[in-house]
């Protein structure tokens, strides 16, 4: 039975090959049969190949037909191909042993000897273990995979799978998550297993499966919750668990960590920061419970979760977002607020981090589990988007007077030698001519500042002061 329409990469691969020998392989088949059992999902977008019976330079060359060929890693026999009609990955078959624990500890074999399920049989999960055969769409599946998309499952062949490749273990989670499968007893029993061996991982790979686990169309708590109850939580961020049990005020439906959960998963999808913030937003408050309160518990939680992602080498920018997030996610949304006293709030979230912050607010009242208590928020946001249409200065550079003006007063007024090239004053006057104008920003006119800068020298800096 025909799965899919053939991609056009496809027919140029099959008549280069000898018949028989091409096969669709990996992500790509178990998404042709995934999106057989439910429309909704679209059509993969990798070409994965396995190719067999052919020596790795027999192979190099039939395809020098079809477009740009590339040889990787000698010992994994695969060629990268650049055509006209896409990119593909193409493989010989293989097989492996493990060697270790890590990702990379196996002694590999490939070649035109090795079988099309020999190959199959080193995958990590059933679901993965399916061929198609592109000349006649003839399907190989020697350990059931196709059973398990059907029944919306990820299991295992082997009890030793994830100790073999620790990796596994957060593959499965965000397997889970994104797809929204189950996993079998025998998955979930291997996943316990081998929980001590995560921190094997290298930090590279963690952090890439968690942000595939962040970046799901599901739900990250279905994943997260997997990572928990099998013990990979504890060995990776163990601080999460630790909301465990921990009753929060009368606000709150949940304990900090089930609210934790349901705040990720409440925030909008596509924004892989805005969900780790949300996961991570009340994770100081277990070390800083006091009865129902949790003081200071947004700055205790922003030191915890930057050094929580840092841990697992996530980007800078990242890191840098997601502790500023949650070190003000306990603003006070008050619409009353006097003009001065918003524009001095939105200084300090800075206005390209407004967005994820009030989306963030909204995500953690819907992780509360409870109703919504009035429209405080939307009237303070309505009212941030208010002073925001009037384009107010809100950084240093939206002054009307530059550091090289200083320059030159401090010159002036005899504060500063000729050829003075500036140092930590000018940026005092800059920020203290900076604060005046947000609380009145009609003083930001050019004159204006010029004198108030020459008081500020003349009082502050001017010989004899």
């Amino acid at each position: 039975m025909t799965l899919v329409t053939a991609h056009p990469l496809d027919r140029r691969l099959a008549e280069a090959l000898p018949a028989k020998a091409l096969y669709a392989v990996g992500g790509r088949v178990r998404d042709e049969f995934r999106a057989r059992f439910d429309p909704t999902i679209p059509p993969p977008k990798d070409l994965d190949y396995v190719v067999t019976g052919l020596s790795i330079e027999a192979l190099v060359a039939r395809l020098r037909s079809v477009g740009r060929v590339n040889v990787v890693g000698a010992s994994f026999s695969v060629v990268k191909l650049s055509a006209l009609e896409g990119n593909a990955d193409l493989a010989l078959p293989r097989r492996e042993q493990s060697t270790g624990t890590g990702h990379r500890d196996f002694l590999v074999e490939s070649g035109p000897d090795i079988t099309i399920e020999e190959d199959l049989g080193r995958r990590d999960f059933r679901m993965n273990m399916i061929a198609r055969r592109i000349s006649d769409d003839k399907i190989i599946d020697p350990f059931g995979g196709v059973a398990d998309i059907a029944a919306r499952r990820i299991d295992i062949v082997s009890p030793q799978t994830f100790i073999e490749d620790p990796l596994r273990l957060l593959r499965a989670a965000q397997f889970a998550a994104r797809f929204g499968f189950e996993l079998s007893d025998g998955a979930r029993a291997g996943m316990t297993a081998a929980a001590g061996l995560a921190g094997t991982i290298s930090a590279e790979r963690v952090c890439e499966e968690l942000l595939k686990l962040f970046g799901t169309t599901g739900r990250p708590s279905v994943g997260i919750e997997i990572l928990r109850t099998t013990g990979v939580l504890a060995e990776l961020w163990p601080e999460v668990v630790e909301g465990l049990g921990v009753d929060q005020n009368e606000w709150h439906a949940y304990d900090v960590y089930r609210h934790n959960l349901e705040t990720a998963d409440a925030a909008p999808f596509g924004d892989i920061t805005l969900r780790l913030a949300a996961l991570l937003h009340d994770v100081g408050k277990p070390r800083t419970k006091d009865g129902p309160h949790f003081y200071r518990h947004e700055h205790v939680g922003a030191d915890m979760a930057a050094e929580m992602l840092a841990r697992w080498r996530f980007p800078n920018e990242t890191i840098a977002t997601v502790e500023h997030l949650v070190r003000s996610h306990m603003y006070a949304a008050d619409p009353t607020l006097a003009p001065k006293a918003i524009r001095r709030f939105i200084k300090r979230i800075g206005p390209a981090h407004l967005e994820r912050l009030f989306a963030l607010r909204h995500a953690d009242i819907i992780g509360s589990g409870l109703p919504k208590r009035s429209q405080e928020n939307e009237l303070f946001e309505a009212r941030v988007a208010q002073i925001l249409e009037e384009k107010p200065p809100l950084a240093i550079r939206d002054l009307a007077i530059t550091g090289d003006d200083v320059i030159a007063l401090l010159i002036e007024h005899g504060a500063a030698p000729a050829g003075f090239r500036g140092d930590a004053r000018v940026g005092a006057v800059l920020a203290a001519l900076f604060e005046e104008v947000v609380d009145d920003p009609t003083r930001n006119e050019r004159h204006l500042l010029v004198e108030r800068a020459k008081r500020y020298i003349d009082e502050r800096y001017s010989i004899g002061n």
